[in-house]
This record gives structure tokens, C-alpha cells and sequence, in this order.
């Protein structure tokens, strides 16, 4: 299994609650298909270097994760559906 790291930014406008979920539902994503979660890092919110939706505000977190590559897809496809994920990025920890 490789590490990857998944950054992703939600609308700051969000419930606090509503952004523990969205981060409890990424992690269960990936413990669900046989990955570990090592870490998540909320970064809270900042400034965006550029509007998105007319926002300038986004709230940060960034998870670290081990799993395999189908996982990935699976991340990425189940944020792209979420309306409150405002940007998301993956990518292989070196």
C-alpha cells in the first residue's frame, strides 16, 4: 500500500459539525476498502488566493492516509459529488 495525502478545501460557511462529518465520511471511505488513516489535520479556515463560487474563505483539512490505488478513485469521485467540497487534491506522499 502506498501513502497519499488528500488536501481538501470546504465552504467555510458550513456547520462545525457539518465539516466533522464530511471529514468522518472521507475517513470511513478509506478504513471501509482496507486502508488506515494515519492522520488528519484540520487546518481551519483561510483566505482563498482566489475567489471560488464568489467565496473568499475556505476551510482546510488535510488527511494522510495508506491504501491502495482503487481507494483513491473512490475519494476523489465521493468528493466531486459533494456540493460543500469547494477544491480537493490527492496525491502520493513521497
Amino acid at each position: 500500500m502506498k501513502t497519499y495525502e488528500m488536501l481538501y478545501v470546504l465552504e467555510n460557511s458550513l456547520a462545525d459539525e457539518a465539516k466533522d462529518e464530511l471529514a468522518a465520511k472521507f475517513e470511513g471511505i478509506v478504513t471501509s476498502m482496507g486502508g488506515t488513516v494515519l492522520s488528519t489535520d484540520k487546518w481551519g479556515a483561510k483566505k482563498l488566493a482566489y475567489p471560488i463560487n464568489f467565496k473568499n474563505d475556505g476551510y482546510y483539512a488535510l488527511m494522510t492516509f495508506e491504501a491502495q490505488p482503487a481507494v483513491v478513485k473512490e475519494l476523489d469521485r465521493v468528493a466531486g459529488l459533494s456540493d460543500s467540497v469547494m477544491r480537493r487534491m490527492i496525491t502520493v506522499k513521497a
